[in-house]
């Protein structure tokens, strides 16, 4: 076990969770308010939320798959 790639796959995995939050309430509130001037703009920070959360998911549980197995020994 890597001691330090699974720091850095848990620091991953909360900023997953984080995003995972903020997004689907940031573009609630972006829906809800669609009258607003600044409805563009919070829609689009809303769905950058979501992107990062997607990017941080997948990476964080690669890292922590990772630092749990070792990496792959065999080349296909």
């Amino acid at each position: 076990m890597d001691k330090p790639l699974l720091i850095k796959g848990l620091k991953k995995m909360s900023l997953f969770l984080l995003c995972c939050f903020i997004g689907p309430v940031v573009v609630h509130q972006a829906f809800k308010n669609q009258g607003h001037p600044l409805y563009i703009p919070v829609l689009i920070a809303g769905l950058l939320f979501l992107i990062t959360a997607f990017y941080y998911g997948f990476t964080g549980i690669r890292t922590l798959v990772r630092a749990l197995l070792g990496a792959r020994k065999t080349k296909l």
